[in-house]
């Protein structure tokens, strides 16, 4: 390959890299200027609607959009998210309790970290079906739920690559501070869209065989 294709490449990565530390800071600034528990919920939609134009090709001024997504996803936002951060902690505080019991509650222990494992890929198909399609918030996480199942491959590529940014997070705190959870989102994004893409382009071939 010639220089000036690896100098494109570099520079795409780049800026891909930048976009995940401005989404990132974005949405850790809004969730803190919600007091964490009300800010967490439009804040995390917002930066998935950001993901989702990103991955569309849009060009957006990145801090009014977030801001005008944080506004119009401020109700909606925190019924959808909320409650997948309250089940998180219940279900790490449930592991942490019984891995401090030892041997004798493993088996609960377990129990505790595939379902958290469960909500974690049902959430990463269900945020970024939140900002694509035109969804009531009762009706996604049986829909998240019904794609987890369906496609179990994409689901194990999901689950690998948040372990993946969870393990580097650990590592490199730093790194974790500054990139992850913006990393984490818009390539969450970006592989759920061709995953539906894909899935609507199977539905359309079966209708019209």
């Amino acid at each position: 390959m010639s220089s000036v294709g690896w100098s494109v490449r570099l520079y795409d990565a780049a800026d891909e890299v930048v976009w995940a530390i401005k989404l990132n800071a974005l949405w850790i600034g809004f969730t803190l200027a919600g007091g964490v528990a009300l800010g967490i919920g439009p804040a995390t939609l917002a930066a998935y609607s950001l993901a989702r134009r990103r991955s569309s090709g849009e060009s957006f001024h990145a801090l009014p959009a977030f801001t005008a997504a944080f506004r119009r996803e401020f109700k909606r936002g925190s019924l959808v998210v909320l409650p997948l951060v309250a089940a998180a902690i219940v279900l790490i505080g449930n592991y942490l309790f019984f891995a401090s019991l030892g041997a004798k509650a493993s088996l609960p222990r377990l129990a505790s970290l595939v379902a958290l494992v469960a909500l974690g890929v049902i959430a990463a198909y269900l945020l970024p079906l939140a900002v694509h399609y035109d969804l009531r918030v009762r009706e996604l996480l049986p829909k998240a739920s019904l794609v987890a199942l369906a496609r179990p491959a994409s689901s194990l590529v999901l689950l690998f690559i948040a372990v993946s940014i969870a393990y580097l997070s650990a590592k490199f705190p730093v790194l974790g501070i500054v990139l992850a959870g913006g990393g984490w989102i818009q390539l969450n994004t970006w592989l759920c869209l061709r995953f539906f893409a894909e899935n609507e382009a199977r539905l359309h071939l079966k209708g019209n065989s």
